[in-house]
């Protein structure tokens, strides 16, 4: 599949977005999402808290106990099977809904790319007793299972399905893809036989957590994507792509100059950071990514 530059600007305006009313639909004009429940008796180790409302304010949720999957099925016209799961970051205090998530499935779709938002839990939210590595780390492996088990559903080909996180989100796809899964964890339906390896990986300034990973020796391809200036998690960026590299992993790494945590959300006038969405895409169309697999190199 091809996209022109115009599709490819859009691509980069959208994931460039800042939040505020100016960039968002009028209220009649919002659009509902879909809530896809991804654990049908509750999430293992919610308890008490299964049913509580979640809690969301201009750009941001928090108060996740019933973890969920938002599909946004690429239009029919431009659907190449591809899909993504994307895990918004926050510090697993809180998901940047909007910037890090919605926005950047709408641009995925308009690459004719489905894609599926999650929701998952906050392991350092005030009065959390979760983990990231466990329950956090469990929504993400869930959620990319059942894109698999519902890939006829959205014309999706089970072996495309990536997974890409910013930030904290990017330390789950690190946990998901990168470490092994951990021993001893119950098996609650079928859709848990499948496996929870993404077959690609999109690290956008992904948080230090996990890094060095254990597992790199199976780790899928790699893009990776960070400011030189980020005191968070340029290092740790880095660090995981040369042992990504080491380890023979086809992984790609883009560090930006002067530009530092976040800048997804920034007005920035460097015209690298405007157009980074652009160097994704072109990893994704070489990688074979967007093509069915009988072409794919």
């Amino acid at each position: 599949m091809q996209l022109n530059r115009r599709g490819l600007v859009a691509l980069a305006a959208a994931l460039l977005a800042a939040p505020g009313s100016a960039q968002d639909p009028p209220p009649e004009r919002t659009p509902r999402y879909e809530a896809i429940a991804l654990w049908p008796n509750g999430a293992p180790g919610v308890g008490r808290r299964r049913g509580e409302t979640e809690v969301a304010r201009d750009y941001w949720v928090r108060n996740v106990h019933d973890p969920s999957l938002i599909p946004f099925p690429a239009p029919t016209a431009k659907r190449n099977g591809a899909a993504i799961v994307i895990l918004p970051g926050g510090g697993h205090r809180l998901l940047v809904w909007t910037n890090e998530g919605t926005k950047v499935a709408t641009a995925l779709n308009r690459a004719g790319v489905t894609a599926f938002v999650l929701k998952y839990r906050l392991a350092n939210e005030p009065g959390s007793t979760y983990t990231v590595e466990g329950d956090a780390a469990d929504d993400a492996r869930r959620a990319v299972r059942w894109v698999r088990a519902h890939a006829a559903d959205y014309g999706i080909d089970p072996g495309r399905v990536g997974a890409m996180g910013f930030s904290a989100g990017g330390e789950l796809v690190t946990q998901i893809a990168d470490h092994p899964e951990p021993a001893g964890r119950p098996h609650i339906d079928a859709i848990d036989s499948l496996s929870a390896r993404p077959d690609f990986q999109v690290l956008v300034f992904p948080g230090p957590r996990g890094v060095p990973a254990p597992a790199v020796a199976t780790a899928p391809p790699a893009f990776l994507v960070a400011g030189s200036r980020d005191a968070c998690c340029a290092a740790p960026t880095v660090a995981l792509y040369e042992q990504l590299r080491r380890a023979g992993v086809s992984a790609e790494l883009h560090m930006y100059a002067d530009s530092g945590h976040a800048f997804n959300l920034d007005e920035s006038e460097r015209l690298s950071i405007l157009h980074w969405p652009d160097r994704l895409y072109d990893w994704l169309a070489d990688g074979g990514w967007l093509s069915p697999r009988a072409t794919r190199r």
